[in-house]
């Protein structure tokens, strides 16, 4: 069996998004003829909370191999937060020693944080080892352009410097990969379009994927997140997930659809919007939704709660939510790791996305209306046709359309479970190391 070194600075018990990558691909890599070694960061270099339960998620079988990180309450002082810096020194260090004690064949490392991407061109140039380098968001975004730090989203100086860096560091790990990943097309095409790749370096698509043994610990273990009475006859639609600055127009589409559906049919009065972790901070209280609910005039039946969810608890809302609201924003290539949870919760779906986003194309192979309903966009968000349409999606919810589990199939949608994209992770690793 062939052995990958796997850095992932986000891991459990961390409980950020960016620990489920390297989660629900490791440990079905060895059925696929690889045995994977993650290395991560000490939970003391966390500043998120940790959630023990969300650990018990990961099989003892995988070998998990911990690096320090310079304390934040430390390097804050000097305006440096970012685990990637804190922890490059400790993931140096702790790879150098298990590439010098242990063959492997292949190295694999995703991004959030960037910065120990650039790790791979300094392991390989001293062992030898090819990697892989994985994309769960663009290095080089939006962010410093169109948004950033200032109160109000807009790029401020450090946003751009950020930005600035990226573009100065990113074709440095790009241009030594052996292999490139990401979790949808767009942000591979935004590499290609930025970076000079060699037509040689294989290139795929590993979109974030569903493990329904998640769902499983869910349903046999309580958990707290759900802030609503589900059995007080209203209609309880959920959003759990960061509200972007790029996601705001997107969100008045939302708004201005169910300010028309209770204008128009009394019915809609039994709605009631909650977002859950629109912050993607534990102890943040910034609200973002509430201010656009205001002027939408739809206040009333909106509740936001900006503290991030842990994971599993944000998988307790799905489950006890009458339907599941999935946002997108105005980037095309934009993808998310709520549409495996929002499948497996068996509940209503309500998508608005991109035209070009993946999620679409998900959505679409693994059901079908009423049970899955899309609403896709160009770049001009909120239109008249279009918020007459997801009015017409919102009035169907506020009629009681409940989910019927014929609309549904997930076997078509295997191809984004967490095991079939493993083994698909494992041909790219078998190309590389051949």
């Amino acid at each position: 069996m062939r052995k990958v070194l796997m850095i992932s600075p986000h891991f459990p018990p961390d409980s950020s998004a960016a620990a489920h990558r390297v989660r629900l691909l490791a440990p079905h890599l060895p059925s696929a003829g690889w045995q994977p070694t993650v290395v991560t960061v000490e939970p003391e270099g966390y500043e998120g909370r940790l959630d023990p339960d969300l650990a018990t998620l990961v099989p003892t079988s995988i070998d998990v191999v911990r690096a320090p990180a310079w304390p934040a309450r430390w390097t804050r002082r000097i305006g440096v937060g970012d685990l990637g810096i804190r922890a490059f020194s400790g993931l140096r260090r702790t790879c150098r020693a298990l590439l010098a004690r242990d063959r492997f064949d292949a190295l694999f490392i995703t991004v959030y944080p960037v910065y120990p991407a650039l790790l791979g061109p300094r392991l390989k140039a001293e062992f030898g080892v090819p990697f892989v380098l994985d994309y769960q968001d663009p290095w080089v975004g939006e962010w410093g352009r169109s948004v950033g730090g200032r109160a109000n989203g807009a790029p401020d100086w450090k946003s751009r410097a950020s930005r600035r860096l990226g573009e100065w560091l990113e074709p440095r790990a790009v241009r030594a990969a052996d292999a490139l990943v990401a979790v949808s097309q767009g942000t591979i095409d935004g590499v290609v379009r930025r970076i000079q790749v060699s037509p040689a370096v294989p290139c795929d698509v590993i979109p974030l994927g569903f493990e329904p043994a998640d769902f499983v610990h869910v349903r046999t273990n309580p958990h707290a997140g759900a802030s609503f009475d589900g059995a007080d006859g209203m209609v309880h639609l959920c959003y759990v997930g960061t509200l972007l600055p790029t996601g705001v127009e997107t969100l008045r589409l939302l708004f201005r659809a169910l300010q028309r559906v209770r204008s128009i049919d009394a019915v809609g009065a039994r709605l009631r919007l909650h977002f859950f972790g629109t912050s993607n901070q534990v102890d943040a209280d910034r609200l973002r939704v509430m201010p656009l609910a205001h002027e939408c005039q739809v206040n009333d039946v909106v509740s936001e709660a900006p503290g991030r969810l842990d994971y599993l608890d944000a998988l307790a809302v799905l489950v006890r939510a009458n339907g599941v609201l999935l946002l997108g924003n105005s980037e095309p290539h934009y993808t998310a790791s709520k549409v495996g949870p929002a499948l497996l919760a068996q509940r209503p779906i309500l998508a608005l996305y991109h035209e070009q986003s993946s999620v679409i194309s998900i959505l679409s192979a693994a059901g079908r209306a009423p049970s899955i309903r899309i609403v896709a966009y160009g770049s001009n968000i909120v239109t008249a046709p279009r918020i007459d349409e997801v009015a017409l999606h919102l009035l169907a919810l506020a009629r009681g359309q409940s989910y019927n589990a014929a609309d549904v199939d997930l076997k078509r949608a295997e191809a984004f479970s967490a095991e079939q994209l493993s083994h698909k992770l494992a041909g790219i690793l078998n190309r590389v190391a051949a």
